[in-house]
């Protein structure tokens, strides 16, 4: 049997104001070919070219991966509001009917970021645009210089910044081999209420969810906040992520 082959949407991106294009950042590639040992294969977050029953009939497993566009409010029936684009309705409309299928299929589904906040809506969850304005919530945006650039040092930008205490017991716990881990953190939107079939394994210090996973998935179905994709080849608890994934990815091919 070949490697098994995982799925990763594309988001939206203009070249020059003038060339619309599909993007993955090479850390997700990288993350799925050298520790969940799988051939990447991106995928276009765009409905009308890209059909769900012939992509999961191609792949093993879905990465649904971060990007800069938010989830748009109308998803969970919120106004949008200016301050909060982009957006990429396209990639919204693409990744929801994904995950329904993939879950109850039971195709592998490991939402990052984004990923999670798609996984959370898909299943009628709500999120909050900008978490750093709730209550006792910290600033969970990336790491900027004085004058408001962002940092540009990657170390600085991805390093460890907060807390996440994982369910005793739970899926994250037992992959982890821990209760309490630290993680990166780069994301304005988040989750405000957990959809019907989330099930919340991880919450940061301040409150803000982290880690869930689907109930009753028939197969790997966990999403996480932070960027788990930055350093699975040297971060011991996204390597545990990924290498759960891959395994994952084995047993569905298997299964096949």
């Amino acid at each position: 049997m070949g490697k098994p082959v995982v799925g990763v949407i594309g988001s939206a991106h203009s070249i020059n104001d003038r060339h619309n294009v599909q993007i993955v950042g090479q850390r997700n590639l990288r993350a799925v070919a050298e520790v969940a040992g799988a051939l990447p294969l991106m995928f276009a977050g765009t409905p009308d070219i890209t059909d769900i029953d012939a992509l999961l009939g191609a792949v093993d497993g879905i990465l649904l991966t971060g990007a800069r566009a938010n989830v748009h409010p109308t998803r969970f029936g919120i106004e949008p509001d200016p301050r909060h684009e982009p957006y990429d309705p396209d990639r919204d409309a693409m990744a929801l009917t994904l995950i329904e299928a993939c879950v109850e299929r039971g195709v592998p589904l490991f939402g990052i970021c984004r990923g999670l906040q798609e996984m959370n809506v898909a299943f009628g969850g709500s999120l909050h645009p900008e978490i750093r304005d709730l209550p006792g919530r910290m600033n969970h945006r990336m790491p900027r210089l004085a004058n408001g650039d962002p940092h540009p040092d990657p170390n600085v930008v991805f390093a460890d910044r907060h807390e996440v205490r994982l369910a005793p017991d739970g899926v994250f716990a037992k992959l982890c081999g821990c209760e309490s881990i630290r993680v990166n953190s780069l994301h304005g939107q988040g989750i405000l209420e957990p959809g019907k079939r989330i099930v919340v394994e991880g919450v940061a210090e301040d409150g803000t969810i982290e880690a869930i996973r689907v109930a009753d998935a028939p197969s790997f179905a966990l999403g996480v906040q932070w960027h788990a994709e930055y350093d699975p080849q040297l971060n011991p608890i996204n390597r545990a992520l990924f290498k759960a994934f891959g395994a994952a990815l084995l047993d569905h091919g298997r299964a096949a």
